[in-house]
């Protein structure tokens, strides 16, 4: 079938040592960023999350904002010392050995497995938005995005830069579209449903936190995996033309999108209606533009979700099919995951995680109200889970760096160790607060005996032993422990590209 052929390239297409193609440009790397900035968590999430804390949401997502910029400056530094498609797993195999790379890679997995159920939920639930697809059954329109999705990772990652550039730039104009509506409004001072837009919106119905600090507290967990997968800039950089010259700069700009996507966005939403006006289950910019009375306008925004949705689900195939692909080559996941198609794609782990999916879709069939909150919570742990891994790495790296045997790198981490420690510290922090949230939160970290348990079956099961591959995808050199120390030369070299 000629669909699934690559298509052809006008110059030759280079590889990594990894056999992965050098396919992501400099327009797709920075939409890919953009992409993994803005999501399901803020375009539906900050419905639930405002009725919840009220206005004091915009500073949860500021002070959440500030430590996973801190955290993705930590993987560029890992980025600029050694790009890898393996990304934080290839990074904790080097520097904190094989159980480290391991607990990593799976925990990565889990995370991404039941962020992928969520968003196939989420998609077949938008999806009912509209009439003409109400009596589809809620299984059949979640296997029908999961399909088409994973058509397009498999056929090239270029097919995939392409696909998430445009889903990206969907939601960025649709955010661009609010802001220039909102701030005319706002600075019109015209009446919205019959409220007046200001900051007495905000003083007079209960000030910044009108239920109180505590519940901002415990919600910051479910604000930090709303920026879950920004962290997929590390991954992408090992498919990427150039990455030393093109990932600073987009891991420089997530600070300055957080602060206006989230940050200015909430911001917004509660100078222009009353923070009670939105709900939990709907889209606040739905709310916003249906009291608006536009026409139209409630479909079209339905349509930017179901985006933001797709775009979680592209990116979650991408990363675990590299992060599946690094364990089986480092023997800690079965041997067939390190198999490549044609395009050289990792199809054994992508398609592994489909099947995972797939389970997804027959949960919906089982548990169509449920699902969604069961598998947003658990989650949650494997992203603040991965996110610790990334930084305890650049601690060693930077330990490596200090005693003399790694030269430094053009992009070093801001303020370290310190701002590493109050990273880590904070993520731990959350996890603490996460069991305070009954009964969902208290549920997940429940269940953290049950995870460790069965990571550690999965250890003993696959006894860590590295597999050899073929030449051209050789990188097992790269993951011993007993790395070789880079030359100040091919540093200088490196830095100058």
């Amino acid at each position: 079938m000629s669909f699934f052929k690559e298509p052809v390239q006008k110059h030759p297409v280079h590889k990594s040592s990894e056999g992965y193609h050098l396919a992501l440009d400099k327009r797709q790397i920075q939409m890919i960023s953009i992409g993994g900035a803005i999501g399901t968590g803020l375009f539906l999430g900050a419905g639930s999350r405002l009725q919840a804390v009220g206005p004091g949401l915009a500073l949860v997502y500021l002070v959440c904002g500030v430590f996973a910029f801190l955290m993705l400056r930590a993987l560029g530094e890992l980025v600029m010392y050694r790009p890898t498609s393996g990304s934080f797993v290839s990074y904790a195999q080097e520097f904190l050995g094989p159980r480290a790379s391991y607990v990593a890679g799976s925990l990565s997995f889990f995370s991404w497995a039941m962020t992928g159920i969520v968003d196939i939920t989420a998609v077949a639930l938008y999806m009912h938005y509209w009439g003409i697809f109400v009596s589809v059954p809620q299984w059949v329109m979640a296997l029908m995005a999961l399909v088409v999705v994973t058509a397009m990772n498999l056929v090239g990652v270029k097919w995939f830069g392409e696909m998430e550039f445009w889903f990206s730039l969907i939601k960025v104009a649709a955010l661009v579209i609010f802001f220039a509506v909102g701030s005319i409004i706002l600075g019109m001072h015209s009446p919205v449903a019959g409220a007046t837009p200001g900051f007495s919106l905000i003083t007079e119905h209960g000030g910044i936190f009108p239920h109180g600090i505590m519940p901002a507290l415990v919600l910051m967990q479910g604000v930090v995996f709303a920026y879950f997968g920004i962290e997929m800039i590390g991954t992408a950089a090992g498919e990427c033309q150039n990455p030393r010259e093109v990932v600073p700069a987009a891991i420089n700009n997530v600070i300055w999108r957080i602060a206006i996507f989230y940050v200015g966005t909430v911001t917004l939403l509660v100078l222009l209606l009353p923070w009670s006006s939105y709900q939990a289950g709907v889209s606040p910019f739905v709310t916003f533009f249906s009291r608006l009375g536009v026409p139209g306008m409630g479909g079209i925004m339905n349509l930017v979700v179901l985006t933001a949705a797709l775009s979680s689900l592209n990116s979650g195939l991408y990363s675990t099919g590299r992060v599946l692909r690094t364990m089986a080559l480092d023997g800690a996941a079965p041997r067939y995951l390190s198999r490549m198609n044609r395009q050289s794609v990792p199809s054994a782990a992508i398609l592994t995680t489909v099947a995972i999916y797939l389970i997804g879709v027959g949960l919906n069939y089982l548990l169509p109200s449920q699902i969604f909150e069961i598998m947003l919570n658990m989650a949650s742990l494997g992203v603040i889970s991965t996110w610790c891994f990334i930084l305890v790495c650049q601690m060693k790296l930077r330990q490596a760096i200090d005693a003399g045997r790694i030269a430094p790198t053009s992009f070093a981490m801001p303020g370290a160790p310190y701002t590493t420690w109050a990273t880590l510290v904070f993520f731990i922090g959350i996890l603490v607060l996460m069991a305070f949230d009954y009964p969902t939160g208290t549920y997940s970290i429940a269940a953290v005996p049950i995870l460790a348990l069965l990571l550690v079956i999965g250890w003993k099961m696959m006894g860590g032993r590295p597999i050899p591959v073929e030449p051209q995808t050789q990188f097992s050199a790269i993951l011993t422990d007993a790395l070789p120390p880079r030359s100040e030369t091919d540093s200088d070299r490196e830095d100058a590209q």
